[in-house]
């Protein structure tokens, strides 16, 4: 393919620089190093050839080349002549494991697994103007494609396998023959191909056998030469899932498409290009509901290595087959690359999210336990791993291979049971630690502090009742509520009441401890005023059974409001709040939460005073981190204690004004608490939103005092830890509590090279008290594939997890960062993995060409998202308090929190279908996607709104609010009327269900269209400019291809 073949088109409308909407662009390299990932600065990529290579073409369906020298040694000639149009490679790129830095680099695929065929052909898209349809398609599972044998004619010419539009599969398999001359109708945007195409260097690259294989027109010929479907040819989506143009389409002629431009004569390059049609770049909505469509209602079986499981949004079943469910562990890929090389060079960062509590739709079986008795879990001598499906056993069931570090071990003879034919015990199957990823053993007297059994747990109650929270009501709100709330605490499987204990505290500057035994008639107050030496002044009736001392619990509640009705204190302590529990739970032997409900800023004097600190001329500068630093000293020792104790510290806040919520949160954030946060609380329209938020915080399951280590198998390891925890050494991460909603992102880095054959292995074990008081080991298990193929890396890579580890390394980044820095980090590192997937895994087509891995072509709306992020936006309007509380929440959130966050959902009301049980497909998250005449609900986990369009007919807001039009809605209604009609029905279940689903409770706001209270609905509108700054969807795009064609050149 001679190089004259390509003529690049401009992409439709240069960047600018400098961006709309970021200070000062954000293209330049980071003056400060990388908190990125393998440490060095984005390497620099040299440019490929026009004519990209491929590599050879594998022996077999879907086997690996066999190991010739010339495989990846792009010296060796193949396939004809060397051309001079290709500068040689130095020869020290021939080694694979090298940092590739040559033209081409030598880390080529081999071609993928025809099982990837259907994968394969979706999985890069075409992003032009001509196909306005939709176009997400992500991969089936691979186990569910029928595997094509090679084919051994030439490559069709183009015009031949025309298909139908609609189908997908007869994807000419790669070919095995010499390469034949491209006839002339091959157009590619550009002027006809001269010269013998393809003659060259074997091509790294994998042949077209399917994925990802952004040429936009017809096959490549030579070595993999494939027939693509064209545009409107790639499943019933109608699109061209091959790489696309980004200046238009550059598609290979189709029927009455002559050239790569609809009218073009077939060899020029092109009209002008138009501004690109929103409609035909990729969208998150569609790849939500592709996924659904394929993988929605089915199950998903653990058995096989590696796979990719369905998205977080998918609504999927789990059979645990040997491997851990998604919904525990979830991977930023599922093949990791070979070598420290290779993980540089493409620089997609590797990392593990764990949900170990994570919770399980009902017709799922909950973890079995397992009790080994005295003699506690097996574990393999050297490494400590816990006995998995990943232990070998030999020598007839007396030894095992330790499959994390390969130790062989003695089978401790009352573990003894015979093998099978296969070499399997034959109670595989009776035993969920041999046959499951996920299980949980009982612990023993040694896993448990001191050696001695543990207390159950106890839940202490801190009511701040200093002038504001009694005037607003919030008090006597909150003592009515734990009348009916404490009736609910979480208990173990099967037993009739809980074994929790709880205790009462009231405070502003001193602190009131009540004691509530069941024998007195009336609750005793205690009061301690001496603040810097904080104790607990009674241990027995502090701390009580809810069950047993009820009368006396209720009897107190009913005082407090009118014990603190006439007081004038307005300032509070806080630290020695969280001290006071600490003390109790040590004086009591047990772990537990503390649930704080606090008004303000502590400013009376006491250990922890805070003073406002607030300074918004510091945003955009260098000392902006300052804002989000907690104030060391007091508060850092109290985590440590904290954390010691196994005690949760759960904060609910109610300011009116600036709270320094970073420092405040900062214990909350490293015990495992939650940070609940009601600005201007008013009981009337906030009530019950935070009602919500404090049920199911009291009764969502929980572990206690937890302990946390990730074993992996030789070669790779973790190294950085992500949440809302506390690591007192490089390997333990500590919980006080870690509950159903909290996850921790997990980074993996090598230490050696890994191997295909055996992949990489993943051990969470997980050690924490029950609700009950019982120790237990709760251990997930999790096997990834390992290749030395980019392509195959990129093909299981999991955008949403991706996500989630870039918006919590960038959230702890703003830290120690200029938040500029972060931010061309983050887009730095964005463009060096799409421009390596292009250099490495793509086929050669024009440089203005937008192609994007199909797993990764949603990343930049993610990307830019996060960029527009309060913490990461750096705006003066923003209050510092909200962007805190957004980078803490952040730290502790799971895949699908952090999803949604960054993309909400925007769901059509006015036009669904009210008889039917199903949600309406939602829109892009776009002004574009707004009609005058709609209603749409938005919500992101916490905020939601109901947006009621100017033209709303009288029967829509009749059937809603019962008023006759929208002029007539009241300003602050915060929940719709009940009234008897199928809309207004079915709005409300939408709403309640959603609330049902997500961890936190959202407030509704009703907005009306055009009405000022409108802007604050629109910042959440993520694809259009940013409200403080930062670019639309389109304009990012365009930008980061910039930078990728930067990078190629």
């Amino acid at each position: 393919m001679s190089q004259q073949g390509y003529v690049a088109a401009p992409p439709y409308s240069q960047a600018q620089p400098g961006m709309g909407g970021y200070q000062g662009g954000f293209g330049a390299g980071p003056a400060q190093p990388l908190y990125g990932h393998y440490g060095g600065q984005p390497q620099a990529f040299t440019a490929p050839p026009a004519g990209m290579m491929k590599s050879p073409v594998s022996s077999a369906a879907g086997m690996p080349p066999p190991p010739v020298s010339s495989q990846y040694n792009p010296n060796i000639q193949q396939n004809g002549a060397h051309p001079q149009r290709y500068p040689a490679p130095p020869a020290a790129s021939s080694a694979y494991g090298q940092p590739l830095q040559s033209p081409y680099n030598s880390m080529a695929s081999p071609a993928p697994h025809p099982a990837q065929q259907l994968t394969n052909q979706m999985s890069s898209m075409n992003l032009g103007n001509y196909a306005p349809g939709p176009m997400q398609s992500p991969p089936p599972p691979t186990s569910s494609v029928v595997q094509q044998p090679f084919q051994t004619g030439p490559p069709p010419t183009m015009g031949q396998q025309q298909m139908p539009p609609g189908q997908q599969t007869p994807l000419m398999p790669p070919q095995l023959s010499p390469p034949q001359p491209s006839p002339p109708s091959m157009a590619m945007g550009g002027p006809p191909m001269t010269g013998p195409p393809m003659t060259g260097p074997p091509m790294t690259g994998p042949p077209m056998a399917g994925m990802g294989r952004p040429f936009p027109g017809s096959p490549p010929p030579g070595p993999g030469g494939f027939q693509q479907s064209g545009p409107g040819a790639a499943g019933p989506l109608g699109y061209q899932q091959q790489g696309g143009p980004f200046g238009g389409p550059m598609a290979g002629p189709q029927p009455g498409m002559p050239g790569g431009f609809p009218g073009a004569p077939g060899g020029l390059a092109g009209p002008p290009q138009k501004k690109l049609d929103a409609d035909s770049i990729p969208s998150i909505t569609q790849v939500i509901e592709e996924d659904q469509r394929n993988q929605g209602g089915k199950v998903y079986s653990t058995n096989i290595r590696g796979q990719v499981p369905p998205l977080v949004t998918t609504d999927f079943s789990v059979q645990d087959q040997g491997n851990a469910s998604p919904r525990f562990m979830r991977c930023t890929t599922n093949t990791l690359p070979c070598t420290a090389d290779l993980a540089k060079q493409c620089q997609v960062p590797l990392a593990t999210i764990i949900k170990p509590f994570a919770s399980l739709p009902k017709n799922e079986t909950p973890l079995y336990i397992v009790n080994h008795g005295e003699t506690g879990p097996i574990r393999c001598n050297r490494c400590k791993a816990y006995m998995c499906p990943y232990m070998q056993f030999i020598d007839g069931g007396r030894r095992y291979q330790c499959g994390f570090c390969s130790c062989v071990n003695e089978v401790p003879v009352s573990y003894f049971q015979h093998l099978d034919h296969m070499g399997r015990r034959v109670d595989f199957y009776e035993r969920p630690e041999l046959s499951l990823g996920s299980y949980e053993f009982a612990a023993t007297l040694e896993y448990c502090k001191n050696n001695k059994p543990s207390n159950p747990p106890a839940y202490i109650f801190m009511i701040d009742v200093s002038y504001n929270n009694i005037k607003s009501g919030l008090v006597k709100l909150i003592c009515e509520e734990l009348k009916t709330l404490l009736e609910n605490l979480p208990r173990e499987e099967g037993v009739e009441s809980s074994a929790i204990k709880v205790g009462f505290v009231t405070y502003n500057k001193i602190l009131h401890f009540y004691n509530v035994k069941s024998a007195l008639a009336q609750p005793q107050m205690m009061v301690v005023s001496d603040t810097a030496e904080m104790f607990v002044p009674l241990l027995d009736g502090f701390l009580v059974n809810y069950e047993e001392s009820r009368a006396v619990i209720f009897n107190l509640l009913d005082q407090i409001p009118d014990m603190f009705a006439d007081t004038n204190e307005s300032e509070t302590v806080f630290a020695p709040v969280i001290q006071a529990g600490v003390e109790a739970f040590k004086a009591a032997d047990c772990s537990g939460k503390l649930f704080i409900f606090q008004s303000s800023i502590p400013t009376a004097e006491a250990p922890g005073k805070l003073k406002n600190r607030d300074d918004k001329k510091l945003v955009n500068t260098e000392k902006e981190k300052t804002l989000f630093q907690p104030q060391k000293g007091v508060y850092e020792q109290l985590s440590k204690e904290c954390v010691a104790q196994g005690c949760c510290v759960d904060l609910f806040l109610f300011p009116s004004q600036y709270v320094d919520l970073a420092t405040m949160g900062d214990v909350p954030s490293h015990t495992g608490g939650s940070i609940y946060k009601y600005n201007n609380f008013q009981v009337e329209t906030d009530g019950e939103h935070f009602l919500r938020d404090l049920r199911k915080d009291v009764q969502k399951s929980i572990g206690f005092d937890a302990i946390m280590r990730v074993r992996t198998s030789t070669g790779f390891r973790a190294t950085d830890f992500f949440g809302a925890i506390h690591m007192n050494n490089t390997t333990d991460v500590e919980m006080a509590a870690v509950d159903c909603d909290k996850a921790v992102t997990v980074e993996l880095k090598h230490d050696d090279t890994l191997s295909e054959e055996t992949g990489a292995l993943m051990q969470c074990a997980l050690l924490y008290t029950t609700i009950g008081g019982q120790r237990r080991l709760r251990i997930h298990n999790l096997s990834l594939n390992c290749s030395s193929q980019l392509m195959e890396l990129y093909k299981s890579c999991e955008t949403d997890s991706l996500i989630n580890f870039f918006a919590k390394s960038a959230y702890r980044a703003i830290l120690n960062q200029p938040l500029k820095n972060v931010r061309e980090i983050l887009v730095n590192q964005t463009a060096h993995m799409l421009a390596c997937y292009r250099k490495n895994c793509a086929s050669p087509s024009a440089a203005s060409q937008l192609i994007l891995p199909s797993s990764m072509k949603v990343l930049p709306i993610y990307i830019n998202s996060l960029m527009k992020s309060a913490p990461l936006v750096g705006s003066t309007e923003l209050s510092t308090d909200e962007r805190a509380h957004l980078r803490l929440s952040v730290m502790a959130m799971g895949v699908e929190d952090t999803q949604l966050l960054l993309y909400p959902r925007l769901i059509p009301l006015h036009n669904m279908d009210v008889s039917s049980e199903a949600l309406p497909a939602p829109v892009r998250c776009s002004d574009e996607g707004l009609t005058d005449a709609g209603m749409f609900l938005l919500e992101n986990g916490h905020s939601m709104f109901l947006w009621l369009g100017q033209a709303s007919p009288p029967d829509l807001t009749q059937s809603l609010f019962n008023v006759p039009s929208l002029g007539h809605l009241q300003g602050h209604m915060c929940a719709l009327p009940e009234l008897d009609n199928p809309l207004s029905k079915k709005v409300r279940s939408i709403i309640n269900s959603l609330l049902e689903k997500r961890p936190n409770s959202m407030k509704l706001q009703i907005v009306k269209q055009r009405d000022k209270p409108e802007m604050f609905f629109r910042q959440f509108l993520v694809e259009d400019k940013g409200l403080y700054g930062g670019a639309s969807y389109m304009d990012f795009l365009t930008y980061v291809h910039k930078e990728i064609r930067q990078l190629l050149t």
